[in-house]
Formats: structure tokens, sequence, C-alpha cells
């Protein structure tokens, strides 16, 4: 009998571990089917993220690059004032050798004195105009963040905007040489309330082609480009007549259109 028992026992106790045995297997397969469809999850996922990532980009290229030959028929801010303000735009394009070359270097002496050599930010600027604590601000986007603003996108200081002129300027630069983008910006930047460019600008206030204007036509333009609805060409403050010679001033320290005769 005792022999029996222990035979039985014996038995049990395979068929139990037996069981057991078989349970992990089962679980262990579970487990690893689970896992499997987890990284096949994430797998897909990241193929999704990737996907619309390279569709984004290929759409912002094609967003950016026909306009390095062709000439931009209208902008984001121009179809801003159009659409939202109900205003009135006034714009002509006119091509690089038809503008005035001390138009060209009365902005870049205004706005942009390093935008023959640097690729899109001017960092020292934007380190100053952070630690800036008091006096008049100044802005630290350069030429071609103007551009990117202009063209494509809308007023305002978000990140999401920020980052998306990052972007855009990163673009503008890889896809266009320096001349196209000082030429598309004097043709789209705000000179006046609805008035977009040199060609409008030059016929609007100066009764003339933008090809004759003279250093001082430019530095009046120029100087009203950080507030153009506010400054005015026509009857220019105080601040606008100083800020004019202060430009004219910055030109001849720079040599003038020669400054520019490698972009």
């Amino acid at each position: 009998m005792t022999i029996r028992r222990s035979t039985t026992s014996r038995a049990q106790r395979r068929e139990i571990a037996t069981t057991r045995t078989l349970q992990r297997k089962i679980s262990g397969t579970g487990r690893t089917a689970a896992g499997r469809q987890r990284a096949d999850s994430i797998k897909k996922t990241w193929r999704r993220l990737v996907g619309a990532g390279v569709v984004l980009l290929l759409l912002s290229i094609l967003m950016v690059l026909p306009w390095r030959w062709f000439a931009p028929p209208t902008s984001a801010f121009m179809l801003r004032e159009q659409l939202f303000q109900n205003n009135a735009v006034h714009y002509q394009w006119v091509p690089w050798g038809s503008i005035s070359p001390h138009l060209a270097i009365a902005v870049v002496a205004a706005e942009d004195q390093k935008f023959p050599v640097h690729h899109g930010f001017d960092f020292e600027s934007i380190a100053k105009a952070l630690d800036e604590t008091r006096g008049r601000r100044r802005g630290a986007s350069t030429i071609s963040q103007q551009v990117a603003k202009n063209l494509f996108l809308w007023p305002g200081r978000s990140y999401i905007r920020k980052g998306l002129e990052a972007y855009f300027t990163l673009l503008i630069e890889t896809c266009w040489p320096k001349r196209r983008i000082l030429e598309i910006y004097l043709n789209v930047a705000e000179f006046g309330p609805g008035v977009f460019g040199t060609g409008a600008a030059s016929r609007q206030y100066f009764a003339k082609p933008a090809e004759r204007l003279s250093l001082w036509d430019a530095s009046l333009l120029a100087a009203v480009l950080p507030s153009p609805k506010k400054m005015s060409v026509l009857r220019p403050s105080p601040y606008v007549r100083g800020r004019a010679y202060e430009i004219r001033t910055w030109v001849y320290k720079l040599g003038g259109a020669r400054y520019l005769a490698d972009i």
C-alpha cells in the first residue's frame, strides 16, 4: 500500500509539473505575441510619422523653390490685408536690375548689416535682443527671416510662428541665392498701409520708378520698415528723419552699394 501511494504521488507530481510547464509556455507565448504586436504597432506609427514628415517637407519645398525663378503674385501679408482687413493692396513686381542700388544698401544697412555673410540668422543680434532690458527695443530678425514671415506666415510672436519662421528661413537660404532673397524682400516688404514693395512705394511716395530712387528716398523708405503702418514716408516724424540720416551714415560706413557687389 505504501509503495502504491508513493507511486501515485510521484505520478501526480509529474502531471502537475508538466501542466505548470505547459501553462508557462502558453503564457510566455502569449506575452511574446503581445510584445510583437506592440513592436509592430510602434513601427507602423513611426512609418506614418516619417511618411507625414516627408510629405510636409516636399510640400514646403514646393512652396519655396518656384520663387527662385518666378515673381510671387502675392504674399501672406498681402492676402491678410485684403481678406481680413478689407484694405486695398498696391503691389508691382520690380526685377533686381530695375531697383535702385541705393535702396538695396539702405535696407541692408537699416535692417541686417550682416546679410551678405550670415546663413539666415544673426545669433549675435539675437543674443543682444534677449539681453536688452531698457530703451527702444530693436528686432533681431534678419532679412531672410522677414522674407519667410512676410511671404508665408502671419504677424505675431507665438512659438509656433517663430518655429515655422525659422524652418522657412532655412529653406529659403538653401533654395535661393542671397541676391534673390534681397530682391524678393524689396518687393514684398510693406512701406506703408497697403503699399507693398519698392515698385508701388516709389510711385506712391516719390512719383518715380524704383530705379531712380535717390539715397535720401531710399533711406526714408528703409526708415519706416520697422512699423510701416505707424511711420510715414510722406510725412516723416522727427524720429523717422533722424533714422533716415542715421541710415545714410551706415551706408557710407559700409562702403555704399559696393558692399553688396558679391551677393
